[in-house]
C-alpha cells in the first residue's frame, strides 16, 4: 500500500494571512506533524519550547515546537508542529489528525472526516452527565 498524502495548509495562528499550502505525508505513528523548520519561519511561527524525540532507529534527538493553524479537508484546528531539520521527514501526525477529526480509512488508506470524535461521559456528583472529549 502506497502512503497516504494530505493537501495541508498551516498558518500563523496570530496572523491568519500568513500562511503555506502542504503536501504531507499522513503518518499515524507520529505524535506530532514535523514540517520544515523555513517554511515555519516563512508564516512567522514561533518557536516554544525544545523537546526530546526518539527516532525510529533508536536515537534521541531534540527539536523545537511551536503552534499553527492547520485546515485540512475544510477541519481547522491549532495544532502542535516541530521545527524539522535536515534529513527530518515532513509529516500529518495523529495528534493533529485527532484534533481535527480526521482518520486514515483502514481499507482504502485515504483519509477521512472521522464519524465522530471519542468522548467520555460520565456522571457529575449532582448525577447530571458530563461530557470530556478525549
Amino acid at each position: 500500500m502506497g502512503h497516504t498524502v494530505a493537501e495541508v495548509r498551516l498558518c500563523n495562528p496570530r496572523d491568519r494571512s500568513r500562511c503555506v499550502g502542504l503536501q504531507l505525508i499522513v503518518d499515524t505513528g507520529s505524535t506530532y506533524t514535523w514540517v520544515r523548520e523555513s517554511m515555519l519561519e516563512s508564516i512567522g511561527v514561533e518557536r516554544v519550547v525544545k523537546r526530546k524525540f526518539k527516532t525510529i532507529e533508536g536515537n534521541v534527538i531534540e527539536r523545537w515546537v511551536g503552534e499553527a493553524f492547520a485546515e485540512c479537508m475544510g477541519e481547522k484546528a491549532t495544532i502542535a508542529v516541530v521545527f524539522a531539520e535536515e534529513g527530518d521527514a515532513e509529516v500529518l501526525g495523529v495528534t493533529a489528525l485527532k484534533v481535527l477529526g480526521l482518520e486514515v480509512d483502514p481499507v482504502t488508506g485515504e483519509l477521512r472526516k472521522s464519524e465522530a470524535r471519542l468522548a467520555l461521559i460520565a456522571r457529575t456528583p449532582a448525577g447530571n452527565l458530563g461530557v470530556t472529549a478525549i
